[in-house]
């Protein structure tokens, strides 16, 4: 069992997470939760909206690094904030989840920053007894 969903990076110019997971499934969950967490308080976000995702690449990192980038695409065109994430399938190299959250509201939410893309900087997913972990750049 994980201790800990992710924690945020300090790096100069840009953000970036540490995301935990007991499972590679929870791992991209929790990197997802807490891309949400770096641009709003993401306990603002009710699960009104459910949005499905299907995604293919050539490993685990880059699948990472391009889910996390349909998150913030979705955001920025479709104006969609997210907050619970359940990946239903992720082997080699596809991925298939169920986001909820719910359209932004200025009046609801309030945005700490603007995320502009994942980066592979400093990305490598690692695994060891207690699990998974990886750490995220996002340029801002």
């Amino acid at each position: 069992m994980v201790k800990r969903d992710f924690e945020v990076l300090d790096h100069t110019a840009d953000i970036g997470i540490v995301a935990y997971g007991a499972t590679i499934k929870q791992l991209f969950a929790n990197a997802a939760l807490g891309l949400f967490d770096l641009i709003t308080d993401t306990s603002s976000i009710e699960p009104k909206i459910e949005h499905q995702i299907e995604m293919h690449d050539s490993d685990n990192e880059s699948l990472l690094v391009a889910w996390l980038n349909e998150l913030i695409y979705l955001l920025d065109a479709e104006q969609l904030l997210f907050k619970n994430f359940e990946i239903k399938t992720l082997s080699k190299g596809h991925l298939k989840a169920t986001c909820k959250g719910e359209k932004f509201d200025s009046t609801k939410h309030r945005i700490k920053r603007e995320v502009k893309a994942a980066t592979y900087y400093m990305m490598k997913i690692t695994a060891d007894r207690h699990g998974y972990k990886t750490s995220i750049i996002f340029d801002i």
